[in-house]
């Protein structure tokens, strides 16, 4: 597969990876041939970038830590709880725990991975997608922290849960000045009545947008006042929302340019040794992408090394259709050749 941006997706290519909805319901399955109308209408709902087939590339896989059926049940249930706070009804608290644990399963039998956010976003899906991925990412620095099981899945819930406070409100809205009206504290008073969540869950929506330096929302805590599931969950949080913005105006920032802005973060907004940690586990440089290294030479990332994060496997193809040249180079062998640019 290769990770490429819609502007550049031709009709009749195969889509690589499948698209859920904001239900959790399969919008495009993978496989699919695209079709001039599908790109269209993918690029109406928000879609920037996309997998696609490739015989030159079949075997690269994305390597996800989480299966699909994860994935789609983490999704609905989100969507659920969202529209039962929208419309004032309760949500089953269970069902989010089967989820969460769920979840952890995988993360647990894929631990080796690094991590590489690639599920396609919509307009309607992004909320639900960005819950997931924060749980995912927080859930591994946790394993790679020490955590026990049962503070894991204090942490994933949390994480899980983090923005339930925004549901039925605009971004806007969370702007005003009043405190008690950010969602953070709505997420907090939602959250600390559910008898099957801890309050450290609540925690978590209530100091995710802390900083440690203290000029954060809502109580201007400091340092070791936030308690480590929110330190954790606040950098899981800024990744995916630099690599994939809220506003429609806001610059999105590739895997490793948000990993360089989140390393000046730190010990302003973010904690050094939460840090640390990400920067261990995350793909900066993900299966599927494009990159010119520095020997001009163009190709595409296929393969990761654990600890390595910055040094994966690009394969390089050149010639034509009746004979094509392939070779790979193993960054962390060839130790004088440098990614230069990440292309779509």
């Amino acid at each position: 597969m290769r990770y490429i941006s819609i502007d550049n997706v031709e009709p009749g290519q195969f889509l690589g990876k499948t698209i859920y909805s904001g239900n959790g319901t399969v919008l495009l399955s993978a496989g699919v041939q695209l079709t001039v109308y599908m790109i269209s209408t993918l690029n109406r709902i928000g879609v920037t970038m996309l997998y696609i087939q490739d015989p030159l590339f079949e075997d690269v896989d994305t390597d996800d830590m989480l299966s699909e059926a994860t994935k789609q049940s983490i999704i609905q249930e989100m969507s659920n709880a969202f529209e039962a706070m929208r419309s004032g009804k309760d949500w089953n608290t269970h069902l989010i725990g089967s989820s969460v644990e769920s979840l952890l399963e995988d993360v647990m039998s894929n631990k080796e991975m690094l991590v590489q956010l690639t599920d396609i976003r919509t307009n309607d899906n992004n909320q639900y997608i960005h819950a997931m991925n924060v749980c995912l990412l927080s859930s591994v620095m946790g394993i790679n922290m020490g955590l026990n099981y049962q503070q894991l899945k204090e942490l994933a819930t949390g994480a899980l849960m983090h923005d339930i406070g925004k549901s039925g409100m605009s971004e806007e809205d969370d702007i005003v000045p009043g405190l008690k009206s950010h969602h953070t504290w709505r997420g907090f008073e939602k959250l600390k009545n559910k008898r099957d969540f801890s309050l450290l869950i609540a925690h978590v929506a209530l100091q995710h947008h802390e900083r440690v330096d203290g000029f954060g929302l809502p109580r201007g805590l400091t340092g070791d006042e936030i308690h480590l599931y929110a330190k954790i969950v606040s950098a899981a949080d800024t990744y995916d929302r630099l690599i994939h913005p809220l506003l429609p105006a806001a610059k999105r920032l590739l895997p490793h340019e948000a990993c360089e802005e989140m390393m000046a973060m730190s010990e302003k907004q973010l904690d050094y040794e939460v840090l640390i940690q990400f920067n261990r586990m995350v793909s900066i440089y993900p299966n599927g992408a494009a990159v010119r290294l520095s020997t001009k030479e163009t190709g595409v990332v296929v393969r990761q090394h654990r600890g390595l994060p910055g040094r994966p496997v690009v394969r390089i193809v050149r010639g034509e259709s009746s004979h094509f040249d392939v070779k790979e180079l193993d960054l962390a062998q060839e130790t004088t050749v440098f990614i230069e640019a990440v292309l779509s």
